[in-house]
């Protein structure tokens, strides 16, 4: 059975969303004064440190979207495990980043996007690619996730894990950046934490798309 496609925001999920900002925004700021940071001088808005915090929650919430429809999309109890820890642990991070911002008074959205990681910093020196709508390295496109909500049981399975491989590769090349450029050490703490996640997790998912009879779609 399908669902339709359609993007349109009710009131009800703009509502959501807007408490599950404010909730990111306690919790990282709560996890950030406990780190220490923001207690030197702040990071400027154009450095590699606010630049990651704000194209990284970014980059995780659509990981958490993604991961959030495999309660209802998918009937495979292993696929459902991978997305619960997806999903917490993304959300965690992204509200983390985001409490960075607020404290540093650097705006969560807006700037060039990837301004911090120069052209040529990706996998294995080349640039990234970031596909026709998507705003960063691996992300889906509207058109992407658009295909993955009219999906169910196997066909799903297959559609998010290729795209979550895909996601996992454009953040673990952001994070391998920043946790060698950032200056806070905190930041570089999580790049690196998300680094070592995401690497593991891409190789887990690799697995499981084989053990469906499928391939993972071309590195970003």
């Amino acid at each position: 059975m399908t669902e339709p496609t359609s993007t349109t925001r009710s009131p009800l999920r703009i509502a959501l969303l807007a408490v599950i900002g404010v909730g990111l925004l306690l919790l990282g700021g709560g996890l950030a004064v406990a780190l220490g940071v923001g207690r030197d001088a702040d990071p400027a808005a154009d450095s590699v440190d606010a630049g990651f915090a704000r194209d990284m929650s970014i980059h995780h919430l659509q990981g958490v979207e993604m991961a959030n429809l495999v309660a209802e999309r998918s009937e495979d109890p292993e696929v459902e495990s991978l997305a619960f820890d997806i999903s917490e642990t993304q959300l965690n991070q992204a509200g983390r980043m985001q409490g960075w911002l607020a404290l540093w008074n650097v705006p969560l959205t807006g700037g060039e996007t990837m301004a911090w990681m120069p052209e040529g910093a990706g996998h294995g020196g080349h640039d990234m690619a970031m596909g026709t709508g998507a705003p960063m390295p691996g992300m889906a496109t509207e058109e992407e996730l658009a295909e993955l909500r009219s999906l169910s049981g196997r066909a799903f399975d297959v559609e998010f894990l290729q795209l979550m491989i895909r996601h996992h590769q454009g953040g673990f090349d952001m994070a391998t950046y920043a946790a060698e450029h950032a200056e806070e050490r905190a930041v570089r703490d999580l790049a690196e934490s998300i680094v070592e996640s995401q690497g593991a997790e891409t190789g887990t998912m690799t697995d499981m798309l084989a053990a469906r009879g499928a391939t993972p779609l071309p590195e970003p």
